[in-house]
């Protein structure tokens, strides 16, 4: 049976909220089971999501109006990245629930690069935690190659990690696309 996948900005409403907050600690828990030490249950709250939807987009995927997961993007990520001209975007916090149909995570990544070349952005960029080859695997299988590693980024907490950094270079956008961004970034081409 085909269940209807539907994506949707996320809003700063109690539904949406506890939707992401729900997924994060879903996919750290998950982490955590099975010996990754990246996410932590409760490290992203209701104030970061309200943030990310006020600074930029958030989306989620719902089945059968249920969410399965959900990714932010960023216009620029000058902590991992460095200062950058305006040709990327850049995904974060990719996260599926653990019972969503098996694709989900890709289907995530194309709706983004969708999303990214339709701002008239030629790239999309990720990182991922340098000590994840697991992680690491995934995102290489879905196109994307390692150009460079931060070797210390700073987390909330003020400790250090290694992220890798990947990139994927993207084909023009079409005329059939995902939506128009709410928020054109900085130097992006006009729709």
């Amino acid at each position: 049976m085909i269940i209807e996948s539907v994506f949707s900005p996320a809003t700063p409403t109690p539904s949406d909220i506890d939707a992401l907050v729900g997924l994060y600690d879903g996919a750290a828990q998950w982490m955590l089971r099975h010996g990754i030490d990246q996410w932590k249950p409760g490290g992203k709250d209701s104030a970061h999501f309200r943030r990310r939807i006020a600074d930029g987009e958030v989306w989620l995927l719902r089945a059968a109006d249920v969410p399965v997961g959900a990714y932010e993007l960023w216009w620029d990520d000058e902590e991992a990245w460095g200062p950058q001209p305006p040709t990327a975007g850049y995904v974060h916090r990719l996260m599926t629930d653990r019972s969503a149909p098996r694709g989900t995570g890709r289907a995530l990544l194309a709706h983004a690069e969708a999303r990214i070349a339709h701002a008239g952005r030629a790239t999309a960029r990720l990182d991922c935690l340098s000590s994840n080859p697991r992680l690491r695997t995934y995102y290489e299988g879905a196109g994307y190659t390692v150009v460079g590693e931060e070797p210390a980024k700073t987390a909330a907490d003020g400790s250090r990690y290694g992220v890798l950094l990947l990139e994927k270079r993207l084909r023009a956008a079409s005329t059939a696309h995902s939506g128009t961004p709410r928020k054109r970034p900085r130097g992006a081409a006009r729709p």
